[in-house]
């Protein structure tokens, strides 16, 4: 059973809404920090505890960057696994950041069909986090074509084909 499967079966709703509150803490500790305001919502949604940062006007501007919203995140995680004692899928969004990156990663997927309808084989895309990846593979599935992930840590990539 893969980690992520096994992660999910064993994790129960109480555990993951756990998991918010700890990140929960956690993010307001660090909006405070930097005098930021923001509200935040909880939510458990595919096996992951969900945390969304929103505020009025620009005010999460600086830190929601999706390259910001990912390193925050994996702080988020370390702090609710120093806590619980377990790794954490935590998901963080902030300002809408997670919508920001499905529409870019929509985009590379789009680039990637032109490849493919130019004759290409086989179209690969750049190096993501298992999330995004798991976003490419839904977006590439309603589009009708098939895509696996390849490579290792930080190298692994999704690559998109015709069926």
């Amino acid at each position: 059973m893969s980690e992520d499967l096994k992660h999910q079966t064993e994790t129960t709703v109480e555990q993951l809404e756990h998991e918010g509150d700890i990140a929960a803490d956690f993010i307001e500790e660090l909006l405070d920090i930097a005098d930021i305001d923001g509200d935040l919502t909880l939510d458990v949604r595919q096996g992951r505890a969900y945390v969304s940062v929103e505020a009025e006007g620009n005010g999460l501007a600086v830190i929601s960057a999706p390259d910001t919203v990912q390193a925050l995140q994996e702080l988020t995680r370390l702090a609710v696994q120093s806590k619980t004692g377990a790794f954490s899928r935590m998901i963080l969004d902030i300002g809408g950041s997670r919508d920001t990156r499905r529409r870019q990663l929509e985009s590379l997927v789009d680039a990637a069909v032109s490849k493919l309808d130019e004759g290409a084989s086989q179209a690969s895309l750049p190096s993501m986090s298992s999330y995004e990846r798991k976003l490419v593979h839904d977006i590439v599935a309603d589009r009708g074509l098939i895509s696996e992930s390849y490579g290792e840590g930080n190298d692994r990539h999704t690559v998109i084909r015709r069926g």
